[in-house]
């Protein structure tokens, strides 16, 4: 007997963070918990939402490398509004273009925005900081 379809999320926007089973290296598939990712662009295929994502980690948020950003509770009204527990970073060197679906995604922990996979969203005062991060990922 097959499996039943996966449910869809209605598309998050770029600068949504969401709640993201991301890929593992050298593994198929997805994680085996879901992380925070930070949405890159949303697109569609067959009907479906695609969104290209980038890995979010609170490990080693002290040790940023070309291509990363952290958002940290320093960041004040900017940590609030990105709905995260801990200072993440994100690394914009790696990143996936994935179905916005419940194979990929989860409801965010406490559903903050309601059955959705979003955490949050990246404060406007962050840009220069992601711009950076972006340019530094795309020298290496």
């Amino acid at each position: 007997m097959a499996s039943p379809a996966p449910r869809w999320f209605a598309a998050p926007r770029v600068g949504d963070i969401v709640w993201c089973r991301f890929p593992q290296r050298g593994l198929p598939g997805p994680g085996p918990k879901p992380r925070p990712a930070l949405v890159l662009r949303v697109g569609e295929h067959a009907g479906h939402t695609v969104v290209e994502v980038c890995y979010g980690t609170s490990q080693k948020t002290d040790q940023l490398y070309a291509g990363e950003f952290a958002i940290t509770p320093v960041d004040d009204a900017a940590f609030t509004a990105a709905g995260l527990s801990y200072p993440t970073k994100f690394n914009l060197g790696e990143t996936f273009e994935l179905d916005f679906n419940e194979l990929w995604f989860a409801v965010a922990p406490g559903a903050p925005h309601g059955q959705t996979p979003k955490l949050g969203l990246m404060h406007p005062s962050l840009m220069r900081r992601a711009a950076a991060a972006i340019r530094a990922a795309k020298k290496r």
